[in-house]
């Protein structure tokens, strides 16, 4: 898998593991390969949960991480972790009903190695209780004693990201952490972490964060929707886009913010809805928070804009697909090489 050296370059990334794993996972071994230059932490959690909040707490205090990643159950102790920049990846927010659900009680094996040697653990009606005693824990740091929100809770919700695979067979908990945070993405995915989730879902929200924590500004490149298409136009989401397209998203959002724009069909409002299905389908994660809707793209500023429209006078450097100059995409990605931006 490729490495990007220059993300979270000298930065401290918690890993929290999910139920019966550790911090031998190959998610750990992802994280380090992918971030060459991070400092990756992953704790083996003691299998009671009072004993594993409390070492990630101390954990917390004592380096202070930059970033942190929880899964499955680890998401559900992440969003507890207030104070720090966080992704939860099916986080298991209601872990004692998951548990019940799916027979994740008795005798259980940890399906990684665990720096103490244990093999096995045992889940009785005192450890699901105490499951749940600590995940109704959730979301308390964004409410004061009284009901009222914290001084934090503005910013609290804005440092928190929740990913939520469509494949996801064990835990769905889109709707109560959405209901909480704004920032509840849908990826294509099951619940175990793979090299195609992480790098098509959970890096481009690291990007996000580590650019922001960083005042990093990439240049800012504006693709008209019906760029994408291999056919028609944007009224005429019925097909996949491209593959040139696709192949070229992923490779300029690793050096560009990337914005795609589609018409504002006032006339035709069940559209909006049809465009973001169409772009949630197959661009996914790098579209969500970065559509806009506008008839108006001259007033777009940023530093390019790929659009197979005639549109006058633009702010940012217009780049006509489908021209001489730009045939394909290919030859936009050429452009964009030669640039080395």
């Amino acid at each position: 898998m490729e490495q990007f050296p220059d993300l979270l370059n000298g930065k401290t990334l918690l890993y929290v593991h999910g139920f019966a794993s550790s911090g031998q996972s190959g998610t750990v071994k992802r994280l380090r390969n992918a971030f060459p230059n991070a400092n990756v932490i992953a704790p083996d959690l003691p299998v009671h949960p009072e004993e594993a909040i409390a070492l990630l707490h101390q954990v917390c205090a004592d380096v202070h991480p930059d970033i942190i990643l929880g899964t499955s159950m680890g998401g559900m102790y992440a969003e507890q972790l207030y104070g720090y920049d966080r992704i939860l990846t099916n986080p298991a927010l209601c872990i004692a009903d998951t548990m019940a659900a799916h027979g994740l009680t008795g005798t259980q094996t940890f399906q990684n190695p665990r720096q103490d040697g244990q093999q096995t653990f045992y889940v009785d009606k005192a450890l699901v209780k105490a499951y749940r005693t600590v995940s109704e824990r959730r979301f308390s740091g964004l409410t004061t004693a009284d009901g009222q929100p914290s001084p934090t809770a503005a910013d609290e919700r804005r440092r928190v990201y929740g990913l939520f695979g469509d494949a996801d067979t064990l835990v769905d908990t889109f709707d109560l952490f959405h209901q909480h945070y704004p920032n509840a993405i849908s990826f294509h995915g099951e619940h175990r972490m793979d090299d195609h989730s992480f790098v098509h879902s959970v890096l481009p929200v690291i990007r996000w964060v580590d650019d922001r924590q960083e005042h990093r500004d990439r240049p800012i490149i504006y693709i008209g929707i019906e760029t994408l298409l291999n056919h028609g136009g944007p009224m005429h989401l019925d097909t996949p886009p491209a593959s040139s397209a696709q192949k070229a998203v992923r490779q300029l959002i690793a050096r560009y913010q990337l914005f795609f724009v589609a018409p504002a069909l006032t006339a035709q409002p069940s559209l909006y809805a049809t465009t973001t299905a169409w772009l949630q389908q197959y661009v996914n994660v790098p579209a969500w928070g970065h559509t806009i809707f506008t008839n108006q793209r001259h007033l777009l500023y940023g530093d390019y804009l790929v659009e197979a429209l005639s549109t006058a006078d633009t702010l940012a450097t217009r780049l006509e697909f489908g021209s001489d100059t730009f045939k394909s995409w290919d030859d936009l990605i050429t452009y964009f090489d030669r640039l080395g931006l």
